[in-house]
């Protein structure tokens, strides 16, 4: 059971290391925002429509604060970083994001932290820098800003959506229709200010952003939330690695980029590292459970 849910959570990154591709195929160039819109609000929005629950009480600031964290301040942090940063920079300073949350559960939830998280949340991050770090060049100071801003903003919804849990009736796709819903929201003034009306789209495109909204973003979130609610934010976070390496898996198959034997072999470390810290994972004591609250239907 619980190895179904390692496997079901690990399809979240791997989806997201489609984005890169689907992105630079099928979509208009030069609108990270509105691609983070249209990511975000379209599959909020579907998930609030299947679930007709909305937040009720405390919930409506908790729902708040996490999506800001884990999808309307992450998504333009993480573009902005993607287009100032040079090759796979950006990646491999979201790597560590499994440090980030481990010392964030520390002060947060609680956790006694330990060697073997520790140890397998470097070998990940090494991993995944062998994998995606290219070329050097001049190190941009607010790309680098961005980057380690979104991977803090990550890891902090992640503890978070642990620490908080779910009130009763609410499930991980109502969760997700929440976070989502708040973000994309977040999103919408600041695409529509820094790059104006939205580009018109063919066939093409509005295929990319189906995919985007629908696999990418509210299946892939319902999964992500769906996992941190039943594993330790530890292992969740680690699973993370495998965005990166299957960025680089499609770029080999589908795109026509090569893999040196460098990458070869971080791709190796990253996911040893990732099997790892799935395995045995040590007792730790968490914050207690929120007491459930009652809902509001639509």
């Amino acid at each position: 059971m619980r190895s179904a849910t390692v496997l079901l959570t690990a399809l979240a990154p791997v989806s997201w290391g489609t984005t890169y591709a689907v992105t630079s195929e099928f979509l208009p160039p030069d609108r990270p925002l509105f691609t983070g819109l249209m990511r975000a609000l379209p599959a909020g929005l579907l998930l609030l429509a299947l679930t007709r629950t909305l937040p009720r009480g405390a919930w409506w600031w908790k729902a708040g604060v996490l999506g800001a964290l884990n999808i309307g301040a992450f998504f333009p942090l993480l573009f902005l970083a993607a287009y100032r940063l040079p090759g796979g920079l950006a990646a491999a300073v979201s790597s560590v994001g499994p440090l980030f949350v481990l010392a964030l559960s520390t002060l947060l939830l609680r956790e006694r932290p330990s060697v073997r998280p520790l140890l397998t949340g470097i070998a990940a991050a090494l991993g995944v820098t062998l994998v995606v770090l290219k070329g050097a060049g001049a190190l941009d100071t607010l790309g680098m800003t961005a980057a380690v801003a979104s991977t803090a903003s990550m890891s902090a919804g992640t503890v978070l959506t642990k620490k908080w849990g779910r009130p009763e009736g609410a499930g991980p796709l109502t969760l997700a229709g929440w976070q989502l819903t708040a973000g994309g929201l977040l999103i919408a003034p600041l695409a529509l200010l820094v790059e104006g009306a939205p580009p018109a789209l063919d066939a093409r495109a509005i295929g990319g952003y189906l995919y985007l909204a629908l696999a990418n973003t509210a299946v892939a979130y319902w999964l992500w939330f769906r996992g941190i609610g039943r594993l330790s934010v530890t292992q969740v976070s680690l699973l993370g690695s495998l965005s990166p390496v299957t960025a680089a898996v499609v770029g080999w198959a589908a795109l026509d980029q090569s893999l040196t034997a460098l990458q070869l072999v971080g791709m190796g470390v990253a996911l040893g590292a990732t099997v790892l810290g799935q395995l045995r994972p040590a007792t730790t004591r968490t914050a207690p459970a929120p007491k459930p609250r009652e809902l509001q239907k639509v």
